[in-house]
């Protein structure tokens, strides 16, 4: 038996379903799409100095200049960008057992001209341009390799996530836009790009696609709910304070609201592919089976994935939140006032809600899936025979 496109109700109900979901996106793209000036971009430059290149030449430890008893670590760079290109200069830094340099070490610094004439150079950043292009180089190669076309469609996903995000949601925001809008309907470009591009279209798809909306309309509605019951501002993070010192107007709780539902999007399109796939292998095998036996069997397989990948979401929020946790264990304090203070909340809110999503998740694609993947009215042999 081969699965197929059934005429049934609910097969061209499902047709309407994502044809309206599509409709609702391309509005949604109309009506939020980035119009008119961004805000005044801020110069980087005015702010921290001209960024150029630079590598570390060498390190030596020695006596302090302003105190001789004291050690201080000396690091000599050279420019390898600007117009001081082939410059060198030493920072005396305080004596630590463990540099953060190293010799050949190629960094960023910000150049400041000086009242005198010379110019002052501050530590910006390591530059991490080759290793990151050397292990995205392995990622695509390793998914090809592996998944064939299936992995060249799930990259061009991945590219096509990357532009909404770029070009749609990023601007979006800057313009003012409700935070949570655009992140749906941004997720939905990306869910519906990402997902047909990686498995085809087809009914397996479409189905995983439907799961994947209903799901990420459970997570939002959740996410609305709580983060407002719990009075969570969306101002935790550095660069939160950083945008609002800049005069740049982003509203933080719609931004932690759009955060938890684009965090959850990933996981949510893994899960329902997963459990479409389990359903229409199951058909396959047996044909003759009730739609119910097929999505307890189903369900049965989503149990054990949804379990594990339960754990993983909250690992993942634990470890980035590592260490903040230990300072608050130094400092002593109670787990109720860790647990309850707002940046231990919004991960647990973030962590909580995205997990009831995932799960929420499985019955719904399954029971679509159970539905719809039916055997088709084709046999094998009249295909054969034709």
């Amino acid at each position: 038996m081969r699965i197929g496109l059934p005429q049934s109700t609910i097969a061209r109900r499902l047709a309407v379903a994502v044809l309206g979901c599509a409709l609702v996106t391309a509005v949604g793209l109309i009506v939020l799409w980035p119009r008119g000036d961004p805000p005044a971009a801020i110069d980087a430059g005015s702010l921290f100095g001209t960024r150029v290149e630079a590598v570390v030449v060498a390190t030596d430890v020695a006596p302090c200049s302003a105190d001789p008893v004291a050690g201080c670590r000396f690091v000599t760079i050279q420019i390898a960008s600007g117009r001081h290109r082939g410059e060198q200069t030493t920072w005396e830094l305080p004596y630590t057992p463990h540099s953060a340099y190293s010799v050949a070490d190629d960094i960023y610094v910000y150049a400041t001209a000086t009242g005198d004439g010379s110019v002052h150079y501050e530590f910006a950043d390591f530059r991490r341009d080759v290793p990151l292009l050397l292990l995205t180089l392995i990622f695509v190669v390793a998914v090809v390799a592996l998944a064939r076309w299936k992995g060249v469609g799930a990259i061009g996903g991945l590219g096509a996530s990357l532009l909404v995000l770029i070009v749609f949601m990023l601007p979006s925001l800057l313009r003012g836009h409700n935070a949570v809008a655009v992140a749906l309907v941004g997720s939905s470009v990306i869910a519906f790009v990402a997902l047909y591009l990686a498995h085809g279209v087809n009914i397996s798809t479409t189905v995983a696609l439907l799961a994947t909306f209903a799901s990420l309309a459970l997570i939002g509605l959740m996410s609305w709910i709580f983060v407002n019951a719990s009075s969570l501002t969306g101002l935790t993070e550095d660069s939160s304070f950083v945008l609002t010192a800049l005069g740049i107007q982003i509203d933080g709780r719609g931004l932690l609201l759009a955060g938890i539902v684009i965090g959850s999007l990933g996981v949510l399109d893994d899960v329902t592919v997963t459990q479409v796939s389990a359903v229409a292998e199951l058909r396959q095998l047996s044909p003759d089976a009730s739609r119910t036996e097929i999505y307890r069997s189903a369900v049965s397989i989503g149990k054990d994935h949804i379990s594990s990948t339960v754990n993983t979401l909250f690992l993942t929020y634990a470890g980035a939140a590592l260490p903040l946790l230990l300072l608050f264990t130094v400092t002593g304090q109670s787990f109720s006032t860790v647990a309850t203070g707002e940046v231990v909340a919004t991960e647990i809110v973030r962590s909580l809600v995205g997990s009831i999503g995932l799960v929420a998740s499985v019955p719904i694609a399954t029971w679509l899936a159970a539905s719809v993947l039916v055997p088709s009215t084709v046999s094998v042999a009249a295909l054969d025979a034709g």
